[in-house]
């Protein structure tokens, strides 16, 4: 397993959320595997810029925003002035106590590209799943497949990659029952492998993203016929027991 230290000041995954930010179409397309799953108060975890928040907003979501870093959470506030920011560490030593106001609150919460940079990724899980009400819902989205882990990952700080298997079982022991599994982004794979594997690259590019987003209703078609069965993505939607 990979070792990071944590910095507040993170550039190469400030990059590439500035980067993702004007993948409309992208952006678009994440939030549409998201929303279906959302309903009451929502959580979101790891907001960054704001690239999938900005969609729960314009839907007048009853939706807390929240980041690990306080220079995100700042850009969150200015960008969304109206909707709540906190900071939030899902592994903090204190959690039941720092965040005992937030404890039970949230009838939905989710997370796009998070836990995989977190060591500990099951107790992130269950503290995450400690701020759900009783049958709320959480939905995780994690990148997929170790044999494509690459120097974009090291540059963003990922402690591992998911299978589909891995991803479910992390979701049985955090004691979350699965609801529904799937992969997202099938075309997403030979990019990142250029990009990450033979062009060496430690970031996505505004210019790679740029022009992946010139394909994504070709990549939208993609994950339809290949029934949502391969990905550069695994998602898994799951509830918290009523008791």
């Amino acid at each position: 397993m990979a070792k990071f230290t944590y910095q507040e000041q993170d550039p190469e995954g400030l990059h590439t959320l500035e980067a993702i930010h004007a993948a409309h179409r992208f952006n678009r397309w994440m939030y549409e595997q998201v929303a279906p799953w959302m309903q009451g108060e929502i959580l979101e975890i790891g907001s960054g810029i704001g690239n999938i928040s900005s969609h729960f907003v314009e839907q007048s979501s009853r939706i807390l925003l929240s980041d690990i870093r306080d220079s995100y959470c700042e850009v969150l506030r200015k960008t969304f002035p109206d909707s709540p920011v906190r900071n939030i560490d899902l592994v903090h030593p204190g959690f039941q106590s720092v965040y005992a106001d937030l404890s039970g609150r949230f009838d939905s919460a989710f997370a796009l590209n998070v836990v995989e940079h977190i060591e500990d990724d099951q107790l992130a899980l269950k503290n995450l799943m400690s701020l759900l009400k009783p049958g709320g819902r959480v939905l995780i989205l994690v990148p997929a497949w170790p044999f494509l882990y690459n120097r974009i990952d090291t540059g963003l700080c990922h402690f591992r990659r998911y299978t589909p298997r891995s991803l479910r079982t992390l979701f049985s022991d955090a004691g979350l029952m699965l609801e529904k599994d799937w992969m997202f982004n099938a075309l997403g794979i030979p990019a990142w492998f250029t990009g990450g594997r033979i062009q060496g690259k430690k970031e996505i590019e505004g210019g790679q993203m740029n022009a992946y987003e010139k394909l994504v209703p070709l990549a939208r078609v993609l994950d339809k016929v290949t029934f949502n069965k391969i990905g550069l993505s695994a998602i898994a939607v799951g509830r918290k027991a009523m008791v």
